[in-house]
Parts: C-alpha cells; sequence; structure tokens
C-alpha cells in the first residue's frame, strides 16, 4: 500500500521500485483522499517525490534483503579500481616534472 502526498492510497502488485522510490504497480484499488472514491487500475507509475510512505508485507521485504545477500556473494573480488598505475608524484616532492628551474625573484612566479 502507496499513501501519496495528496492523500490518494495505492493498493496492489509491486513490479518495480528504483533507487528514487519510482513505483511501477499492477493491479491496484486506488482510494480518493476522502475515502470515498474507489478505481480499479491495471498498471500505473507512480513519482517517487511523491510518495508520503510505503507499507510492504514482511516476507516481501525479507525476499528483497536475501536477494541482496545473494548479488553481493556473487559479485565478491569484482570490485573495481585497485592500486592501478598511480598518478605521479606525491605533494612535496622535489621533482617539479620539467616545468623550468629555481624561481627568481623573490620567490614569485612572475
Amino acid at each position: 500500500m502507496v499513501e501519496l502526498k495528496n492523500g490518494e492510497t495505492y493498493s496492489g502488485f509491486l513490479v518495480f521500485c528504483d533507487r528514487f522510490m519510482n513505483l511501477h504497480m499492477k493491479n491496484i484499488i486506488c482510494t480518493s483522499k476522502d475515502g470515498d472514491k474507489f478505481w480499479k487500475i491495471s498498471e500505473c507509475y507512480v513519482r517517487g517525490n511523491s510518495v508520503k510512505y510505503i507499507r510492504v508485507q514482511d516476507q516481501a521485504i525479507d525476499q528483497a534483503i536475501e536477494e541482496t545477500n545473494e548479488q553481493k556473494a556473487r559479485n565478491i573480488g569484482r570490485g573495481r579500481g585497485g592500486r592501478g598505475r598511480g598518478r605521479g608524484p606525491g605533494r612535496g616532492t622535489d621533482n617539479r616534472g620539467g616545468r623550468g628551474g629555481q624561481m627568481r625573484g623573490g620567490g614569485r612566479g612572475f
């Protein structure tokens, strides 16, 4: 069940939810803000920033956690990056990288 900021509620089957809380739902019963009007909708999309709260069955939450853990277990050792080649000498080294000799004129660069 999803309640929107405008007071409407949507009860149905959650097909997909992304990281922005955008929802794709099917077989929905929509209830008006007052609770006196009902609509049956076969499919709808709810934008995440209009969602006030979502109520999900515990079974669905447990299943999502299990799937996430399985996916993490499959991806162990596939991380990005590593040490790589580096990006040259660090700060504070005497190697000026071919930018000229010592500075003259009181240490100012011009």
